[in-house]
């Protein structure tokens, strides 16, 4: 196995991800992710995948992710990574597919519309 690459999107956000074989480094834009994502919850989110199919320690993964916020981008990454791992082996799928990992979150914020202050917020309506 050489270098597996996928993609994860969740909102605004788009990571890209690469997968080797090496010790369990996780580096998104050049820094450890315990240094970008700074909340324990939010670094759950990034190796949950890992951990569901117990291979936390034997891939080296490198992500570059922009847009969006950080919550959005955890979510980009753990698609990306279940991804490349369903593509490493096909047994891994299973159970990434149950905790719903390889589904596409579509859910974006809607657009402002004219005539309105937010998407579907109104301006006060007065009868007289």
């Amino acid at each position: 196995m050489e270098q597996i690459n996928t993609i994860g999107r969740r909102k605004a956000s788009v990571a890209r991800i690469y997968v080797k074989k090496g010790g369990g480094n996780i580096t998104v834009n050049g820094k450890d992710y315990k240094d970008y994502f700074p909340l324990n919850h939010i670094q759950f989110k990034v190796v949950d995948p890992l951990l569901t199919v117990e291979v936390l320690q034997e891939y080296d993964i490198n992500v570059n992710v922009k847009g969006g916020g950080y919550k959005g981008q955890a979510e980009a990454i753990r698609l990306g990574i279940s991804r490349a791992l369903s593509k490493i082996n096909e047994d891994y799928r299973k159970p990434l597919k149950v905790k719903k990992y390889l589904v596409r979150d579509a859910r974006v914020v809607e657009r402002k519309k004219f005539g309105k202050p937010k998407a579907r917020k109104s301006f006060q309506f007065s009868k007289r």
